[in-house]
């Protein structure tokens, strides 16, 4: 899973490797609808919020996702409205919000978290496969507070780059790991905050156990969130046994009709 995947071609029949061709393709297209200055002003304009902070609150705390679909189990929401899946999130008690902004795999575009911070004070994470400062750079124009970094579609240079460029910006990196050669990478990189996304990005299968197994692994100084594949309070329990700050749930909370109150029963 370690694999680098910085020259990929669109040729590959990997689902990491397309998904990361993807964002490329948008970002190229979206980095020329504005110019630097106005980008630049765009940045400085937004204060960010404490995404760390709000994953250290006591207990077990919840970054609620919002997306579209997935590229696994296709349409979550038909009517997909970020505004009102915030509200909702917010209601349910969500200590974070995270925003897929993935067009091609997700039915993601940045706007999304622009709409999402006109709707709620909650920090708010950028989820997509980040590979350019720019969109470090972007998630914070559009006020987000926090950009996902996978280990996995990553060389390692460009990872360390990566979070300085986060921490610069002042945003903060949530450093996605998948096994205990990522997780070392993600740590000697200087990663604030590890995930651990229980699902395989190749095949899309999924292993709860993984938080676990590499919790040993991690400082307690660097925040952990168990993500993927969390769908019961049972399930949230174990991963708080298991010594995580946070969990992140998506497909759960997109197919429900009360998300608020399943965000509830997560964290009780």
């Amino acid at each position: 899973m370690g694999q680098n995947l910085a020259g990929v071609n669109e040729a590959s029949d990997d689902v990491l490797a397309r998904l990361v061709v993807d964002a490329r393709q948008d970002l190229q297209r979206r980095r020329y609808l504005v110019s630097s200055d106005q980008f630049e002003l765009a940045v400085a304009a937004y204060e960010p919020k404490d995404f760390l902070g709000a994953l250290r609150r006591p207990g077990l705390t919840v970054i609620a996702e919002m997306k579209q679909r997935t590229p696994s189990m296709g349409v979550l929401a038909e009517n997909y409205r970020p505004p009102d899946i915030a509200h909702a999130y917010a209601e349910g008690g969500a200590a974070a919000i995270s925003v897929l902004t993935h067009m091609a795999g997700f039915g993601g575009r940045p706007e999304h978290i622009r709409m999402v911070r006109a709707a709620t004070e909650l920090p708010v994470l950028r989820k997509d496969f980040v590979t350019d400062a720019y969109e470090v750079a972007e998630a914070r124009a559009c006020g987000a507070d926090a950009v996902l970094l996978i280990v996995a579609a990553l060389e390692r240079s460009q990872l360390k780059d990566l979070i300085a460029v986060a921490r610069s910006r002042g945003i903060a990196a949530l450093v996605e790991v998948h096994d205990e050669a990522e997780t070392a990478a993600a740590l000697e990189a200087g990663a604030p905050a590890i995930g651990v996304n229980h699902r395989n990005l190749h095949d899309f299968s999924v292993d709860l156990g993984l938080t676990e197994r590499l919790r040993g692994l991690i400082p307690k100084n660097v925040v952990l969130v168990a993500e993927s594949g969390i769908h019961t309070p049972a399930d949230a329990r174990r991963m708080r046994d298991a010594g995580a700050d946070a969990i992140l749930v998506g497909e759960l909370l997109m197919r429900s009709a009360d998300p608020a109150a399943e965000i509830k029963a997560l964290v009780t």
